[in-house]
C-alpha cells in the first residue's frame, strides 16, 4: 500500500501500477476484468487502498517465508 499520512483512501491507476510494479493498463484490465475493484470518477477510476492490500495478500497466500518459495 501507498503509506502517506493524510492520504486518502483511494489510488490512482497510475499509483496502482506504480506500487504493483506493473504497467498502466495490467491495472486497467485487472479492473475491467473485475479482478481488482475500483470507483469511476468522472473519465478516470480510483481503487481503493484496502482492495490492493487484499490483492497483495492472496497473491502471498501459499508463500512459504522460511524457505523463500510458494508453496
Amino acid at each position: 500500500m501507498v503509506d502517506n499520512p493524510g492520504s486518502s483512501p483511494f489510488l490512482t491507476v497510475a499509483e496502482v501500477a506504480e506500487s504493483l510494479r506493473v504497467s498502466k493498463m495490467t491495472v486497467y484490465r485487472m479492473v475491467h476484468s473485475g479482478d481488482l475493484p475500483a470507483v469511476r470518477v468522472g473519465r478516470s477510476f480510483r481503487v481503493p487502498n484496502a482492495a490492493v492490500d487484499q490483492l497483495i495478500a492472496s497473491g502471498l497466500e501459499g508463500w512459504d517465508s522460511a524457505s523463500g518459495t510458494g508453496s
